[in-house]
């Protein structure tokens, strides 16, 4: 199947963010950022493994070597690698060593969104599992200092995963389909323009 165009992907995954993700209140702390233009969309044309360790390399450093106040987070989007999930969940480990390599453990993590994301003892088809169902393969590269702070500033953050599960539960099936066709038409007819603060698109 042939993968859409960088502007497409981004727009998609946009599209997801902002319905599902922030619509859905599935993480409280995403509206912020996004509001602001803080979320750096960027597409990788990688076609296996070791490019796209180069490109996330690449994208940590930025992020590291960025202030918060002009980039918060990074969702480094790779349609082209990785479309079994659990070759990426193995690729998790060589994200997670990219971070200690760079000596950024502590500052930087980096969390996985997947279109056949499945948490460890889930049926495939569980609805909590789509909380993490991006469009496309993604990694979520978020600083961990405000993670700590957008975790401390909710009175209860460890109730967020069992909420997102009844939010899920009540969509039901036909519910999340139609979200995600949603998402699909937002992006083929997008009512304001792609380009954003932050944003950007890569054929590296």
């Amino acid at each position: 199947m042939a993968i859409p165009s960088a502007e497409f992907v981004i727009a998609h995954t946009r599209a997801w963010v902002e319905r599902a993700v922030i619509g859905l209140n599935l993480c409280p702390f995403a509206k912020a950022p996004q509001i602001k233009g803080l979320v750096r969309y960027v597409v990788t044309e990688a076609g296996d493994a070791q490019a796209l360790l180069d490109r996330l390399v690449d994208e940590l450093d930025l992020l590291a070597r960025t202030p918060p106040e002009t980039l918060e987070t990074t969702l480094l989007i790779h349609p082209g690698v990785l479309a079994d999930f659990l070759d990426y969940n193995d690729f998790l480990d060589l994200a997670d060593a990219a971070v200690e390599h760079l000596q950024l453990e502590g500052v930087l993590q980096v969390a996985g969104l997947h279109p056949q994301f499945q948490f460890a003892d889930t049926a495939p088809e569980d609805p909590g599992n789509w909380t993490n169902r991006a469009p496309y393969p993604t990694l979520h590269l978020l600083r961990e200092d405000s993670v700590d702070r957008a975790v401390a500033a909710i009175p209860d953050a460890a109730a967020i995963f069992g909420a997102n599960i009844a939010t899920m539960q009540a969509l039901g099936s036909a519910g999340w389909e139609g979200l995600r066709q949603a998402c699909i038409d937002a992006a083929a007819h997008p009512a304001v323009p792609l380009a954003e603060p932050g944003a950007g698109a890569s054929s590296a």
